[in-house]
């Protein structure tokens, strides 16, 4: 089992990133705002887990133990397989999750590409009472949109802009943005980015 990988970002296709380790180039799938965290020739280090098939190995990185743990969490609810898993956690942090598990909230898994009404309140039904995140996880949760904001900063800057020029972005993107594009940082990151524009990327803007 491959349960961390830690080495140089060779590339980033979409959601698939490839890190050498040890001379090796490892395809890890990532959600795509942890691919926009990461730098071509920079280091990562993300917790993993290996997915074996009958006719294929699939490795799924993620930021931290909590990821991993809700990753391993929803792939243990029926009709739920990794590609699904991942599409839950790249629309929400794990403290929303267990958010929405503990109010039983099962249109916030709805509104997830491949997920139907009747998984979603599977989702919610399985995962009642065995989800347990960190503090800083939980918080996340509290926070509700303004945590996707966060989220969607952290993106533009790992891009390259700078910090201020970014804040203004998202809040003008989150100020025009509808209910449903508040609540996910893919939405949200493409407003911000419509706003930014490439004259006002940091390496030529200050």
């Amino acid at each position: 089992m491959i349960s961390s990988v830690r080495g140089t970002v060779l590339a980033i296709a979409g959601p698939a990133v490839i890190i050498e380790v040890g001379g090796v180039g490892l395809a890890v799938q990532v959600t795509p705002q942890h691919a926009l965290s990461l730098r071509v020739g920079g280091e990562a280090s993300v917790r993993t887990a290996l997915i074996v098939r009958e006719d294929d190995l699939s490795l799924f990185g993620f930021q931290d133990a909590d990821q991993l743990a809700v990753f391993d969490a929803l792939r243990g609810v029926t009709g739920v397989g990794p590609k699904s898993a991942m599409g839950v956690l790249a629309a929400m942090d794990p403290g929303q999750i267990a958010h929405a598990v503990q109010i039983e909230d099962d249109s916030a898994f709805r509104k997830v590409s491949g997920i139907g009404p009747k998984t979603a309140k599977l989702i919610v039904v399985s995962l009642a009472g065995k989800l347990t995140v960190s503090p800083s996880s939980a918080r996340g949760a509290a926070k509700g949109a303004p945590s996707v904001s966060a989220s969607v900063l952290v993106a533009l800057v790992g891009l390259g802009w700078n910090e201020r020029a970014a804040t203004q972005a998202v809040e003008e993107a989150f100020a025009g943005a509808t209910e449903s594009e508040r609540e996910t940082v893919q939405a949200l990151l493409r407003l911000a980015l419509t706003r930014l524009g490439p004259s006002q990327f940091a390496g030529s803007s200050n």
